[in-house]
């Protein structure tokens, strides 16, 4: 094991003294287990890359805020190591990039661009102002930083995304570039108890002497006092346990009776106690000891430092030389072995129906329709719906196992858009009566025109009975019908009279109809019957319309006679009714076609003249009948008309 340390040793000094003067200049800042580097160097963003995964490591990462402090510092400390350039405004290559093809997500923080080392959904971002949506090439971001003036803590430097670039043109105000490097561990900076000068070669060939934390396998050059070649002294940082990295010296370096505590405190931590002999030595605080360099010192108690995150709770171990992390109920270690994790029990399926994961616990939930209850925890019960207060059902409500349905009694349907509610439905559209319908709620009734009667069978009408005699009792046929069980009758009953000359004639008599107020009629023409009774006497059946009246069924027997003047006024309004808007409708119709006519008429006639040829101007004379000509003109002076003489 030495050798190999020494060996490493050895090589990573030659690669020192190699680099020697023409080493880059760069600025590193170690915190964590990560190391970041910045570079002055135009490159393009591909380029920027090769140049950092030579050295083990990427283009830097901005996941978070302190890891944008931490780069932020890096470029601090660039801008001293050396002048910028005239340029006013700098750009640094980041690792974050978009490749070609993947277009710009605006919901989320990283707009689609991925960091290099892996991650799109981080939750920090820092952009410099709106980006382009663009798909066809690849994009990378940089970092904006005004040169002329130091970086201030309160301002992080912004984004800005932009073309790659290429190796003969880097991109516009490409300046540089910052690296990023992860390490498994970190050393203390060694602490010197003289004058003295220690240097650190860090392995991705950043040297510098001012580290606040050296990564793993780094090199520390000692040289104490003035600089001769036996005040020289290396050192390397390993990993002296699990998550324990030592230089491996022992004591103060560099110590110097001269001076003794009074110089950087003798190298030591806590306390420094010097001998009367001008030599000295570390000492630790109550509750502290020395660790094995003699210079460190570390609690007695190991979880004084809060080594647990989160939920976890620290456990000292025997002696107070290590620790150990617990987490509550609900919780379990993570792989760090330091913090915690939820444990999802519901992988278990400790519920009957569904489990909802928390925190630290879980909790049972039933399925839509079922309600807690029942032997076991988490158990879960049928939910009655049709329960007397809770169904949601306008009439009949059947509860199944985690659901219900809704029935609707004879003469409705089911109705809503839930299918909860019924309605009724009229029988009466579908012509189930001869001559009226009226529909009622659930059901219907039939009824007959005035001189006609139900039928037994509730729904067609008959002539009225007609007798010669007076009536022995109430009238017989009071026809109610079984359709539906609610079938208004219609009675009729005649009482006979007599003439001068000793002729009967029959005098027809109704019973009204008990109906709803607000039932519909669907009258329906009965059937033609043929005239009844003796020879030279007609029969005219009346046309009088039932009147409804509210309430239940009334008995239509012998109840209630109409007298024969009555029916027959009824009949006869009814009648004059019915005539009087046949002549309304067959008077409106020949206005139509009157005016219909008149129309065409006159449209015809006012084509006919646009037919027309226009006249010449000669169609205004009128021509005169041709006669002959006189050969000689008559004189007027001459005695015999005719002659010339």
């Amino acid at each position: 094991m030495a050798t190999s340390t020494g060996l490493l040793l050895l090589l990573l000094l030659l690669g020192q003294r190699w680099l020697g003067a023409g080493a880059e200049r760069e600025a590193a800042v170690c915190a964590g287990t990560a190391c970041y580097t910045a570079h002055w160097n135009k490159l393009s963003a591909g380029e920027a890359q090769n140049h950092c995964s030579r050295n083990g490591g990427n283009l830097a990462t901005v996941k978070t805020e302190e890891e944008a402090r931490h780069v932020q510092r890096a470029l601090a400390q660039l801008l001293q190591l050396e002048a910028p350039p005239a340029a006013r405004t700098g750009k640094f290559w980041i690792g974050l990039q978009r490749e070609k093809g993947k277009c710009l997500d605006p919901s989320l923080p990283l707009k689609g661009f991925s960091w290099m080392g892996g991650g799109e959904n981080t939750s920090y971002a820092n952009w410099y102002k709106e980006l382009k949506h663009s798909c066809i090439s690849k994009r990378c971001v940089s970092l904006v930083l005004d040169l002329s003036l130091p970086p201030l803590t309160g301002h992080l430097p912004k984004w800005a995304e932009g073309p790659c670039g290429s190796p003969s043109s880097p991109g516009s105000n490409i300046e540089g570039f910052v690296c990023k490097f992860n390490f498994k561990g970190m050393c203390r900076p060694l602490a010197l108890g003289g004058p003295g000068h220690v240097n650190y070669t860090t392995p991705f060939q950043a040297t510098s002497s001012s580290l606040d934390a050296v990564p793993f396998a780094s090199v520390a050059n000692v040289a104490c006092g003035d600089g001769s070649e036996n005040g020289h002294h290396y050192f390397l940082c390993k990993e002296k346990a699990p998550d324990v990295f030592d230089w491996g010296s022992s004591g103060p370096l560099c110590v110097s009776p001269e001076y003794g505590c009074d110089f950087n405190n003798g190298g030591c931590q806590q306390d420094c106690f010097e001998g009367g002999d001008g030599s000295f030595r570390c000492g630790c605080r109550p509750g502290f000891r020395l660790l094995d360099d003699l210079v460190t010192c570390a609690s007695r108690n190991p979880c004084s430092s809060s080594p647990c995150g989160g939920a976890a709770t620290c456990v000292p171990g025997p002696l107070g030389k290590n620790y150990m992390c617990r987490c509550p109920p609900g919780y379990q270690l993570d792989s760090t072995r330091q913090d915690c994790v939820d444990v999802d029990e519901c992988q278990d399926s400790p519920c009957a129906q569904e489990c909802v994961n928390t925190p630290g616990g879980f909790h049972c939930q039933c399925w839509v329709g079922y309600e807690p209850g029942g032997a076991g925890e988490g158990a879960c019960r049928d939910m009655d719906e049709c329960a007397p207060g809770r169904s949601p059902c306008a009439q009949g409500c059947t509860n199944t196992d985690g659901s219900f349905f809704c029935s609707c009694e004879e003469g409705y349907v089911l109705a809503g858009d839930d299918g909860t509610q019924c309605k009724d439905v009229d029988e009466c559209e579908g012509r189930v009566c001869d001559s009226l319908c009226f529909n009622v709620q659930g059901s219907f009734r039939c009824g007959c025109l005035p001189g006609w009667e139900l039928a037994p069978d509730g729904v067609s009408c008959t002539m009225g009975a007609t007798t010669l005699g007076p009536p022995a009792g109430p009238p017989q046929g009071d026809g109610t019908g079984d359709r539906e069980g609610n079938l208004v009758p219609s009675a009729t009953m005649s009482s006979p009279t007599r003439d001068p000359e000793g002729t009967s004639k029959v005098a027809p008599t109704v019973s009204r109809l008990s109906l709803p107020p607000d039932a519909p009629i669907t009258p329906a023409p009965p059937k033609t019957l043929a005239p009844s009774g003796p020879p030279g006497v007609w029969m005219e059946p009346s046309t009088h319309h039932p009147s409804a009246t509210t309430g239940h069924r009334e008995s239509m027997g012998g109840d209630f006679v109409a007298k024969q003047s009555d029916d027959g006024t009824d009949g006869q309004k009814l009648l004059l009714f019915y005539i009087l808007g046949t002549v309304v409708a067959i008077l409106l119709l020949l206005a139509l076609a009157l005016g219909l006519l008149v129309y065409r008429k006159r449209r015809a006639k006012r084509e006919e003249i646009k037919e027309k040829k226009p006249q010449s101007a000669t169609d205004s004379y009128a021509w005169v009948p041709e006669r002959a000509e006189s050969r000689a003109m008559e004189n007027q002076y001459s005695p015999t008309p005719g002659t010339d003489c």
